[in-house]
């Protein structure tokens, strides 16, 4: 990974994805209140926060699973508050959830599959006349799955249906299905919720390696303070809805209302949704 300094050189500490004064209500549910985040391009970013914090609804609306209803979003200089969730993934914005989202009575080579059909330019109608483009084309992300599947260690269990491994075996092949998207930010909702401690080390090296060799920026979202302070170069914490700090996990650690929220002392006094 090249370091803050060479990326500064190069100018890339310019903000890649800039998330300025959104808000998001439920109902009579704040969920997030004029919230602001600038990600530079090529960083490890963390948000955290007690549970129903507004994290997850963050994350939602960059992916474009909700829409703002105040504030705005932008890829680079590009306008993405109220596109589709289909159009932000084109742009190479790639996501995790939660809970697993795989098709499990599919095969991890076929779920990695799906996660490139974004980038798959034939479509079904142009399968069935340009058959020779098409059988090229899918040998071409083909190639670039099978890549995948050797980078998270997955050779062994290509052909097993996803819904019979292990369950930290499926949330790596969650990350594979959404490095797929060839993503140029990578959001990743909990990715070591549920696993125990060897799965979360072997998930964080992974997310490591995406970061620093495939150079992809990531804005993480994990419970695991241990994990965030290891492995993150700022961290932005959350309490009902409201950013309260941003900076260094050095920073964030020391960091008053920070304690507080973590010791039960909420920050502001809105309603809260994850």
């Amino acid at each position: 990974m090249s370091s803050p300094v060479a990326r500064a050189a190069a100018g890339a500490d310019a903000p890649q994805l800039t998330i300025s004064n959104v808000s998001k209500h439920f109902g009579g549910v704040r969920a997030v209140t004029e919230v602001s985040v600038d990600v530079r391009r090529g960083e490890l970013l963390s948000i955290i926060g007690p549970n129903g914090a507004g994290k997850t609804t963050v994350l939602n609306m960059v992916s474009g699973f909700f829409h703002p209803d105040s504030g705005t979003i932008h890829l680079g200089e590009r306008d993405i508050t109220q596109l589709a969730p289909s159009r932000i993934a084109e742009l190479g914005v790639a996501r995790t959830f939660q809970n697993i989202a795989l098709f499990k009575g599919m095969t991890v080579l076929d779920n990695l599959m799906l996660g490139r059909h974004v980038r798959m330019r034939s479509g079904v109608f142009g399968s069935l006349i340009y058959w020779g483009l098409a059988q090229r084309e899918e040998v071409k992300h083909r190639a670039q799955v099978e890549e995948l599947i050797e980078f998270l260690k997955l050779q062994d269990l290509r052909k097993q249906p996803t819904g019979a491994l292990a369950y930290g075996l499926q949330k790596r092949v969650e990350l594979g299905r959404a490095l797929a998207l060839d993503p140029d930010i990578l959001l990743l909702d909990e990715p070591m919720g549920g696993m125990n401690q060897e799965e979360k080390e072997d998930m964080a090296r992974y997310v490591l390696d995406v970061n620093e060799e495939r150079g992809t920026t990531v804005i993480l979202i994990e419970h695991d303070m241990g994990v965030v302070m290891d492995i993150s170069e700022r961290v932005v914490v959350l309490d009902m809805g409201q950013k309260i700090a941003e900076g260094t996990p050095e920073e964030v650690k020391r960091n008053p209302d920070v304690i507080k929220a973590y010791l039960g002392q909420p920050h502001g006094t809105g309603a809260n949704h994850a």
